[in-house]
Formats: C-alpha cells, structure tokens, sequence
C-alpha cells in the first residue's frame, strides 16, 4: 500500500492524517475563495480558506478527543463540530452587506454556510464527499448566476412609496405608464389615504430589471404633479 493510500484510507488520527486533510482544506477553500474574491463580495479568499481549514481543525478534533480518552465513554464525536453549523451564521452575517437600495451578501453567506460543511467534511475524511460538494458549490457560484440572469433578467422585488404633496390628486393612473414604459412588473399597488391631511400615498410591489436607471426612474416619477417624494426598498 503506498503513502497517499495509508492516508486515505487511515481511520485513526496521525499527524500524516491531520497534514493531508488540513492541505486538503486548505485548497477547497481556496476555490471557491478565489470566485467570491474574483466577485469582489467581502468574504473572499483568505476568510474562505480560514473558515474551511477551521472547520476540519475542530472535526478532526472532535474524532482525536474521543480516540484519545476511551475511557469517557459519553465522548460524542458530532457534538463539539456541531457548533460549526450554528457558530458560523455570526460570520455569514456579516458578509451581508446594504449598497444603497440593494442588499448584497446573500450568497456570500451561503457560501461560508457551506464551506464550512466541506471544511467538516474533510476533517471526517469524507473526500469523495468533499470532491463533489466543491464541485456542485463552484457550479452554482459560476454557472447558476450566469443562467439565472439569463432566464430571470427581472428577478429583484423592491417597494415602491410614493408621496403626494397636500392637496393633490395624486392617483395610480399618473404612475403606472411610467413603470410601464421601464418595462416594470406591477405585482400589487395599495392606495393609502389619510383624510385629515388631504394626502395621498401609493405604494408599489415591484419586479425589476437590475440593469434599470433608478436615479433616472426617480427623476421622472418625482417629477409627476403632486408627487411630494418617492422611496424604493429592495424586498429581502
């Protein structure tokens, strides 16, 4: 049986084991760091690399404490790597980011979700398993983004509130030609009036094209008679 065999295939904890996989790790997060660095998100290769070789550091742990210390026989080797899965949502969290009137981040965060998983993955000498769940990740980071703009060009959900000034007659019909004329999906429109201050408020769900203008969208809506001011939030 050669070296790399006897490492495979090697159930026990060594300090070969613990080299290979940790290398291993290293180069899974490496992969996928590199397309969301290439992405510029904020979690990029190095933060990638950490959270992968961190999760396999604290698994293969998991499997050394009870190999080492037979004696404790309520040693559970899932419980210590469980906490991955709950402690690393503080770290996909702060990959999530607010650009304007856009969230972005979201996949980042999935992303670190699930390198971790591979980072544990490799710690429990899972390497087949590994192997394709970094090749599936990869494939839904690089291809799936290029198929889903492709098949869902209008797939951003946002609010659209629209303020009338005193007095106006601010209704639907000034509004929607002009979302129309974008090309914009009207899902729902609510008309809100409050009779004491004579004011008119219209509020938009909205499916649109990211590649739209929204400061030359604002302009035009804002510049309809009536219109006091306009916000557009993006819906997570």
């Amino acid at each position: 049986m050669s070296f790399i065999e006897q490492i495979l295939n090697e159930q026990s904890i060594t300090t070969e084991n613990v080299a290979f996989r940790m290398l291993l790790s290293l180069f899974v997060g490496a992969i996928v760091g590199i397309e969301r660095e290439y992405h510029k998100q904020p979690a990029g290769l190095r933060t990638h690399i950490l959270i992968s070789m961190g999760s396999t550091l604290i698994m293969l742990l998991s499997i050394y404490i009870p190999q080492e210390y037979s004696q404790f026989h309520t040693a559970d080797p899932a419980r210590l790597a469980a906490q991955v899965v709950s402690g690393i949502g503080f770290l996909g969290a702060g990959a999530i980011m607010k650009y304007g009137l856009n969230v972005k981040g979201l996949t980042t965060a999935a992303s670190i979700w699930m390198i971790a998983g591979l980072g544990l993955a490799v710690g429990a000498g899972m390497y087949i398993a590994a192997g394709i769940g970094t090749g599936m990740l990869i494939f839904a980071l690089l291809f799936l983004d290029i198929f889903e703009k492709w098949i869902f060009p209008a797939k951003f959900i946002k609010r659209l509130h629209i303020y009338s000034k005193i007095n106006s007659d601010l209704r639907t019909e000034h509004i929607s030609p002009i979302l129309k004329k974008y090309k914009i999906h009207i899902r729902t429109v609510d008309l809100e009036e409050a009779f004491e201050e004579k004011r008119t408020s219209l509020y938009y769900s909205i499916q649109i094209n990211e590649k739209i203008n929204i400061n030359e969208l604002s302009k035009e809506i804002g510049a309809v008679e009536g219109v006091q001011r306009i916000k557009l939030q993006q819906v997570v």
